[in-house]
């Protein structure tokens, strides 16, 4: 005997869709149940009641003494008299001192005797490569060629007995070559001295050096002492040990 089974009798033909909907359902309800919160309640009270008796507590009242404000203080005004004029004061006329068109101008000669010329002076600079008569340095003679080598053989010894190399310029690494001008004037003395180079520490010392120049003997230019502008270049260089 052959069993045949009705197709709409089948159970397990929405299995899979019965499994979705009760594994969502499971899903949801362990959500619910790890999310549900819970308060003591004897704790909530315990917390009312104290609120209620820091509320009721009564707060002294405090007085503050202040002081009563100071009184005003009382302006006092001076009583102002008006005193009447008793004696007349001459007024002061100031006369113009400017012409007018019908002022009448004084004329007068004047003799070229009345006039006094005043000579001033002046302060002349003659460069050291062509002057005269070159300034003389303590210790030279000669010729006008021979004082210019000697004042330059001088000026060296002058530069190595006094330099000396800056402390800090040597510990930062700082070299290089600084011009200094200077300027011998009619009396023989060294003024006007600047100077010109890589760092404020290296013109500072050249400088320095400069100014121990002893006096010396003006230059002369037409036989009359004049300034003589100079230059000289100081080479700072740090020796490699």
């Amino acid at each position: 005997m052959e069993l045949k089974k009705n197709p709409k009798a089948n159970v397990g033909r929405n299995s899979n869709l019965y499994f979705a909907v009760g594994l969502n359902v499971m899903l949801v309800l362990t959500y619910l149940g790890l999310e549900h919160k819970t308060y003591e309640r004897e704790g909530t009270k315990i917390d009312i009641l104290m609120l209620d008796e820091q509320i009721d507590e009564d707060i002294p009242i405090t007085t503050i003494n202040i002081p009563p404000p100071p009184p005003p203080k009382t302006i006092v005004t001076e009583a102002i008299s008006v005193v009447e004029d008793v004696e007349d004061i001459e007024e002061t006329v100031i006369e113009s001192t400017e012409l007018g068109q019908d002022d009448v101008i004084e004329e007068r000669e004047v003799g070229i005797e009345d006039l006094e010329v005043e000579e001033v002076e002046e302060d002349l600079e003659v460069p050291f490569a062509v002057i005269e008569r070159v300034p003389v340095f303590p210790g030279c003679k000669g010729n006008n060629a021979e004082l210019k080598a000697c004042f330059q053989q001088k000026m060296q010894k002058h530069l190595l007995k006094h330099f000396k190399y800056p402390e800090l310029a040597a510990e930062l690494n700082i070299k290089g070559r600084v011009y200094v001008f200077f300027l011998i004037d009619k009396n023989g003395k060294v003024t006007k001295i600047k100077s010109r180079g890589p760092d404020k520490l290296l013109e500072t010392e050249a400088e320095r050096i400069i100014s121990l120049l002893p006096e010396m003997k003006p230059g002369k230019q037409r036989n009359k002492p004049v300034g003589v502008p100079y230059s000289i270049p100081i080479n700072f260089k740090l020796e490699q040990q």
